[in-house]
């Protein structure tokens, strides 16, 4: 046990008591998350600074006319803020993180930052999903990295995300932090990845951050040619999404919580049906019965024929949803 009068053991310097000691329930590991989650928050409201803006907006310009009306504006925005940051002007980065270096007095947050100089470009396929990791492989050379989540919701195995990446600074080498921009991709677009990594083979001469970075605008070209617009969801799931919130507009009804449980479900499960209405349907009827908006007078048929299934078919996963949301 730590003395109130002796070195505080997160480095900071002082004693545990002008310290830690008060924040006993806080590990010092979320003391040094909490202080690196400040260091890249501050990077993003303070930077590109007004002298760089006018070389980001030509950068931005760019992959606009390239990709105007297929991606929306603010997404291209995005995208292109942290290949101008960290593929065409890591100076800037680079110049920042020297500043919080000289600011910052533990040796824990000294140490990550020394190994944050050059964040790099991930692109990968999930490849196990558990409580507070995402296993991913790169498309390209296989490596396998674990990528801390970011929020609770679900994340299905088989899709593919986009992000820069730097070392989470923990003890296990392959634990990383998203940047900023974590995009992931509906199933419907594997295809894309895999065109991406046989043109990367095309050229073995360069290294993947190479590659990336010359060929970053063609590869979200790739993608939108797909028909990517920037959904979070596959094509059959919009599909079910779309039936379930047509029925609830056409009877004037409303609720987020379902709408968020049914998402969850679709991304979690990945259901297998045959008809996108089928899951609506039973969706529908899960919410009418456990009350998730106002009930409405219609029988299980009624509620069946609206969406054009039997009401076998709607009852399947009316029962699976049961089941999802613990209801049974």
């Amino acid at each position: 046990m730590v003395g109130r009068n002796e070195p505080c053991p997160c480095g900071s310097g002082k004693k545990y008591k002008k310290c830690c000691e008060s924040k006993e329930t806080i590990s010092i590991e979320e003391v040094q998350a909490e202080e690196l989650e400040r260091i890249l928050q501050t990077f993003y409201d303070e930077y590109p600074e007004r002298r760089d803006i006018p070389a980001y907006l030509e950068l931005a310009n760019m992959w606009k006319s390239r990709l105007g009306g297929q991606l929306q504006e603010e997404m291209i925005e995005a995208i292109v803020l942290d290949e101008f940051f960290f593929h065409h002007r890591p100076d800037i980065w680079q110049s920042y993180l020297h500043k919080q270096q000289k600011k910052q007095l533990r040796p824990s947050v000294q140490r990550v930052l020394s190994q944050w100089q050059q964040p790099r470009i991930f692109i990968g396929r999930v490849e196990e999903v558990d409580e507070g990791y995402l296993t991913v492989d790169m498309i390209i050379d296989g490596e396998r990295i674990r990528l801390r989540r970011e929020s609770e919701k679900p994340v299905p195995v088989g899709v593919h995300l986009y992000c820069f990446i730097l070392p989470e600074g923990t003890e296990e080498g392959n634990q990383h932090i998203a940047v900023s921009s974590l995009i992931f991709f509906p199933t419907d677009h594997g295809q894309v990845f895999e065109q991406i990594t046989a043109q990367f083979k095309e050229d073995p001469s360069k290294t993947t951050e190479e590659f990336f970075k010359e060929y970053a605008v063609d590869c979200w070209e790739k993608l939108a040619a797909n028909g990517y617009e920037g959904e979070e969801f596959s094509n059959f799931e919009v599909g079910v999404i779309t039936h379930f919130m047509e029925f609830l507009d056409e009877h004037e009804r409303h609720s987020e919580k379902l709408l968020d449980l049914v998402e969850d479900y679709l991304v979690e499960q990945q259901p297998n049906a045959r008809k996108d209405v089928a899951i609506a349907a039973g969706a529908i009827r899960f919410g009418n019965d456990f009350s998730y908006f106002e009930p409405l007078d219609m029988t299980v048929k009624e509620i069946a024929e609206w969406f054009g299934v039997s009401p076998s078919s709607m009852n399947k996963y009316y029962k699976e949803m049961i089941v999802y949301a613990g209801k049974e």
